[in-house]
């Protein structure tokens, strides 16, 4: 089925507002059922990957729908953490986040319109994995924040700590950073355009 891998990165567009708009509704059943909603729609990253891989069946659509697919979802968690505390992670770092990946997301589609190929970092990998790391963290402990029990009071010490703050930061700068490093490794594009 060669539309699998397109199909399962459609469905992760799909599942990220459904996963933003539950988690907004507060409360421990909407939260764990939002958290539920964003692992399996995470989940569909590896296996689109893995599937086209296997099977040979990578197009220049699926090579664009699906970073799209994984920048929508990261999105949906990052907005809603200022809800959370926007003491603990402040707006303009989300919007930091989001700016990055959508000129990413606008150079890799030049990319592919010139037809051109853009070199990937490791460190990209490793950036994405942090990422996620992290929102698990900050749902979690939104989501059991304020709920009564004493993974709520856990959740509201660390909190009050400010450690999810600094946690944010670095996230921000690695984000900005690998964004840079893109930059600097695909220069060729930079100077095509200019001569364009």
């Amino acid at each position: 089925m060669k539309s699998l891998p397109n199909i399962l990165s459609s469905l992760r567009i799909i599942l990220a507002p459904i996963f933003l708009y539950l988690y907004l509704q507060g409360g421990l059943i909407w939260g764990g059922l939002s958290i539920l909603i964003f692992t399996i729609a995470a989940i569909t990253d590896y296996f689109d990957g893995h599937y086209a891989r296997k099977y040979q069946v990578e197009s220049s659509l699926g090579v664009f729908l699906d970073p799209l697919a994984d920048k929508v979802l990261t999105f949906s968690a990052f907005i809603v953490l200022p809800f959370i505390d926007p003491s603990q992670f402040p707006w303009w770092a989300v919007i930091l986040i989001i700016i990055r990946d959508v000129f990413m997301t606008g150079l890799r589609v030049y990319a592919n319109k010139k037809d051109m190929q853009m070199k990937t970092r490791s460190f990209a990998k490793t950036k994405t994995t942090i990422q996620l790391t992290f929102l698990y963290i900050a749902l979690f402990l939104g989501v059991f924040e304020g709920t009564g029990n004493i993974l709520a009071d856990w959740s509201e010490i660390i909190l009050s700590t400010g450690v999810m703050f600094w946690l944010m930061m670095f996230v921000t700068f690695i984000t900005v950073y690998s964004g840079i490093e893109y930059v600097f490794t695909n220069k060729k594009l930079f100077r095509n355009s200019a001569s364009s």
